[in-house]
């Protein structure tokens, strides 16, 4: 693809987008004030696209030792605390130049996700502080990684285990928190569609009593249940668009009465299941969803690539808020593959087309209900 019909392409994606983005979803708003765009009556100027935050534009700083390289794909992020963040990505990409980072209208001049081939395999795992600054990077395990998806951490754990879940390893891995690897799920390399391999799995969710759940979503098309051992318990699903079938499972989370939620990506649709794996209901019509986590105040968050929002529903699947366009610059968003929030309200995203992590924090004298709040359930 030349250059100007990548650049065309992404601008209609643009257009679309931001006609979506105008929509206003009053109607279905049952919990709070009319969804009107932020700052409308409170600010003069301004558009609104950070929705309640504001985005730390210096947060994370510069790698040191790193000039003339930036961030790939970045597929994943979790915050343990406000002092320890992990990021996971697929390696390092030689940095555009200044002029070429961000071209006509806006459109970003590379989407970090389709330029693997130039990766070099270095920081994949990292974990910064409040200030950005790198505190730990796991480089040791650096050939262990094929192709990062998910980094997660039980919030029910008090040992703090992390999960890093590998779609192209067809693995699922649990480390200590600083990092010895004590559990591999699935064979390495090796795909499969049985209670020992998986086929490019996406992401994990958990319940209480440690047991968990993965979707198992590029070669296969089912969720598998394990107890905390990590000793296979069942799994449901097959291809399909009908209930109980999925087409790419590229999200899971659990909220605080044990429903199962799963991001049907490729159908445009969230399933919602009991903790038996029984269909209890769908909520259509959601674009393309990346990421999905429960919160705990009973909402779920969604994030959406083709909208590039990130979507507020209660638990009944009615859109309550949104927010969220497309774009490089800081605040901006483009392929938002996770997020995750801290205890003091700040709110990160992991991007897959920018090749980065965004950490943003709460504006101030905002109504608490158009935050993403505590996402400690699963």
């Amino acid at each position: 693809m030349t250059r100007q019909i990548w650049t065309n392409a992404v601008v209609l994606w643009l257009g679309i987008s931001v006609i979506a983005s105008a929509q206003y979803v009053s109607e279905f708003n049952t919990e709070g004030p009319s969804a009107r765009a932020i700052g409308e009556g409170e600010l003069k100027g301004g558009t609104g696209e950070t929705g309640p935050y504001e985005v730390d534009a210096e947060w994370p700083q510069p790698l040191p030792n790193h000039q003339g390289w930036t961030w790939g794909r970045t597929a994943g992020v979790w915050a343990e605390s406000p002092d320890r963040v992990f990021v996971f990505q697929s390696g390092e990409l030689p940095a555009l130049p200044a002029d070429q980072r961000i071209g006509r209208h806006g459109v970003p001049g590379r989407a970090a996700a389709y330029a693997a081939k130039d990766n070099r395999k270095e920081h994949l795992l990292m974990i910064f502080d409040r200030h950005g600054r790198l505190v730990d990077s796991w480089e040791q395990h650096n050939d262990l990684f094929q192709s990062p998806h998910s980094v997660k951490i039980n919030p029910h754990d008090p040992e703090r285990h992390v999960w890093i879940i590998d779609n192209g390893a067809h693995v699922v891995r649990k480390f200590t928190n600083d990092g010895k690897l004590v559990m591999t799920l699935g064979e390495p390399g090796v795909s499969g569609l049985d209670a020992t391999h998986f086929g490019g799995p996406t992401d994990i969710a958990f319940l209480p009593n440690g047991n968990f759940y993965i979707s198992d979503g590029y070669g296969n098309s089912r969720v598998v249940n394990y107890s905390k051992d990590g000793k296979y318990l069942m799994d449901w699903g097959t291809w399909g668009a009908g209930p109980s079938q999925f087409n790419q499972p590229h999200s899971i989370t659990i909220d605080g009465q044990g429903r199962v939620y799963v991001a049907d990506r490729a159908n445009s649709r969230i399933q919602v299941f009991d903790s038996r794996g029984q269909y209890l209901d769908e909520w259509p019509n959601i674009r393309f969803p990346l990421h999905i986590r429960a919160s705990a105040d009973g909402h779920l968050w969604v994030a959406d690539m083709l909208t590039h929002q990130m979507l507020k529903y209660n638990l009944e699947g009615k859109l309550i808020y949104s927010w969220g366009v497309f774009g490089g610059q800081p605040g901006q968003l483009w392929g938002v593959h996770g997020f995750s929030t801290d205890a003091e309200g700040n709110f990160y995203v992991a991007e897959v087309f920018n090749g980065r992590v965004q950490k943003f924090k709460p504006k101030k004298g905002l109504e608490a209900w158009k935050f993403v709040g505590s996402l400690t359930v699963s």
